[in-house]
């Protein structure tokens, strides 16, 4: 759910106009950011579904930290409070909400495998709907969040653009032809292995 997490933030940008567009795609993946030093660590890993060798939708991912659902919510508030200092509560309520939006479109593709505590403490079902089991149920899923962020994105930017008289038309088609093209290329990539 890679490009599916920047399309949603170029959606939220298109409403969102004061938030950076770096911030939100930042906020966009920050739980797999956080992921990443954990993963290399060996407290969270991936293992293939039995039966694959992993690649798109065929891993199940052991991110008892950064994607419970509680951990989830603490990434985001903490997320939450830093870009307030500089942008404002309002931007920093947006970016937090976008840290959070991560684990909701999760919760979508993911089998379950992401528990509701941190380190799966109680031992509780662990939740995901499991769309990766339909691989290209799961890439269209991803195409439509990438190419509405890039059309809503690129219909707020000519907005902008009206309303400054017309300065920088090449800029915003060129912004969301980037964010369409990028989000299309990483879903090829992550779908392809």
């Amino acid at each position: 759910m890679i490009a599916g997490h920047f399309g949603f933030a170029a959606l939220v940008k298109a409403r969102e106009r004061s938030v950076p567009l770096w911030a939100l795609m930042l906020a966009t993946v920050w739980l797999d950011i956080v992921f990443v030093p954990l993963y290399v660590a060996g407290v969270e890993f991936i293992e293939a579904v039995p039966g694959t060798h992993g690649g798109y939708g065929a891993g199940i991912i052991h991110a008892d930290y950064t994607h419970s659902l509680l951990g989830a919510l603490v990434l985001s508030g903490i997320f939450c409070v830093s870009a307030s200092i500089p942008w404002g509560r309002r931007c920093g309520m947006v970016l937090g909400a976008v840290v959070f939006s991560h684990w909701l479109l999760d919760l979508i593709v993911h089998r379950a495998d992401m528990p509701i505590l941190p380190g799966d403490v109680g031992g509780f079902p662990r939740l995901g709907f499991g769309l990766w089991r339909w691989p290209a149920a799961a890439i269209v899923t991803e195409l439509a969040l990438v190419a509405a962020g890039a059309f809503f994105y690129w219909r707020a930017a000519r907005a902008t653009v009206r309303a400054a008289g017309g300065v920088g038309s090449m800029r915003a088609n060129l912004a969301a032809a980037l964010v369409f093209i990028a989000g299309c290329a990483v879903l090829f990539f992550d779908a392809t292995g």
